[in-house]
């Protein structure tokens, strides 16, 4: 963008209103339209740096690895195109360990609550530490002025998303399941725009839904499959069965599989990523079975070397899958142990043709043979479907719909 003198305007647009009187008129009046923003607290027209204008963004998302992933696919061509960029997350989340380190980027740390769906004591305070990282975050973002915020859900996001909303700072939003989150829910009347990785959330979400697809990490498509068999040991003869579980594994679908691995190596070399605590030292020197806790460099090698893929249903893992190709198993976390949102995302993908699904209930090591096999028969077709598909790395309409939001704010 053109760089301009700077401008600073900060009287707010209802009088002598303070920040505290906007916020709970913004929180507690969902009648008050959001575009034009009439509860923004500053006109922040322009974002500046040394007394130039320069282009600020703020990102935030959080709770699970989840909600971080693509904000970091993001963060890397966002500096390449000069952005100034900041993120807000908790003090002693994930987001915090995935985020502080990378280069270019400054975090600040907020309150925030956990959004419940089931009942806990702690349903009673953490509204108000909602309302504390508000705070924080009118705090923040009113200091650093930003153009545009960028939010991936998950709980700290409501705070920042409030925040931004009673700045008069627009906001774009992510929602990578079917449906959206609470957390995305709560967001979604403050937002200028929500980015979605399935159609039926998009249609859902209209008319502020956009198909998008997820905005994925550029290392993901570096793997080399020579590497990946050395990462596994494995010669290469065999076709290669590679199941992941998540950050934290999925300790029903590790106990299943390996009930079944004297039938499944008999047709498969097995590469296990089955999450940290989580290796079983009996089966550490089981010929065509490598198990890794995780995998963070060596995982676009993994992934490159993987002829299927036994998967739970997360939807960021679905992204990395459905762009690479990988035709796949799907078993979905049950209803009593999530919102339903894997189930959902695992049945869109089965009516697309794009995934065979076992649920878990009717999870056993015979029925999970059974079902690999079957998908190792079919692969090549799914492989087909999958290379067909419209919508796959995200990161380039996510950008598009920022840099249009930002624009519009000038």
């Amino acid at each position: 963008s053109k760089i301009r003198p700077l401008v600073t305007n900060f009287s707010p647009l209802y009088g002598n209103a303070t920040p505290t009187e906007h916020f709970f008129n913004a929180v507690f009046t969902p009648r008050l339209p959001l575009d034009p923003p009439l509860f923004a607290c500053y006109n922040i027209a322009k974002s500046t740096q040394g007394g130039l204008c320069v282009k600020r963004i703020v990102l935030t998302g959080g709770g699970t690895a989840g909600h971080v992933s693509p904000n970091q696919a993001l963060i890397p061509h966002l500096l390449e195109e000069g952005w100034d960029i900041h993120y807000i997350g908790t003090k002693n989340g994930i987001e915090r360990t995935l985020i502080e380190p990378m280069q270019g980027v400054t975090y600040h740390a907020v309150s925030s609550g956990k959004l419940r769906r089931y009942f806990d004591w702690k349903n009673f305070t953490d509204p108000f530490r909602v309302i504390a990282g508000a705070f924080q975050s009118i705090g923040v973002i009113g200091r650093l002025k930003p153009n545009v915020v960028f939010s991936k859900g998950g709980f700290v996001s409501v705070p920042v998303v409030f925040g931004a909303a009673i700045c008069g700072v627009p906001v774009v939003m992510h929602e990578s399941d079917i449906t959206p989150g609470l957390a995305n829910k709560l967001c979604k009347p403050f937002a200028k725009s929500v980015c979605t990785t399935f159609p039926e959330c998009a249609k859902l979400l209209a008319p502020k839904g956009v198909l998008t697809g997820t905005p994925l990490r550029a290392q993901i498509f570096s793997g080399d499959r020579a590497r990946g068999l050395r990462l596994a040991g494995f010669d290469g003869q065999k076709p290669v069965l590679m199941m992941i579980g998540g950050s934290l594994g999925a300790q029903t679908v590790n106990a299943v599989l390996r009930e079944a691995l004297p039938a499944l190596t008999k047709r498969f070399d097995v590469l296990h990523v089955c999450g940290k605590g989580n290796l079983d030292e009996s089966l550490k020197d089981l010929p065509g079975y490598c198990q890794k806790e995780f995998l963070s460099a060596e995982m676009p090698d993994a992934l490159a070397v993987a002829d299927i893929v036994l998967s739970r249903a997360g939807s960021n893992t679905l992204s990395v899958l459905l762009a690479l190709h990988k035709p796949m198993l799907l078993v979905p976390y049950p209803l009593g142990a999530s919102r339903g949102d894997q189930i959902e995302n695992a049945k869109s993908y089965q009516r697309q043709g794009l995934a065979h699904v076992l649920m878990q209930e009717d999870m056993t090591p015979e029925t999970m043979t059974k079902a690999l096999l079957e998908l190792l028969s079919q692969r090549q077709e799914l492989a087909r479907t999958l290379e067909a598909y419209p919508v796959k790395d995200g990161t380039d309409a996510v950008l598009e719909l920022i840099e249009q939001a930002q624009k519009e704010k000038k």
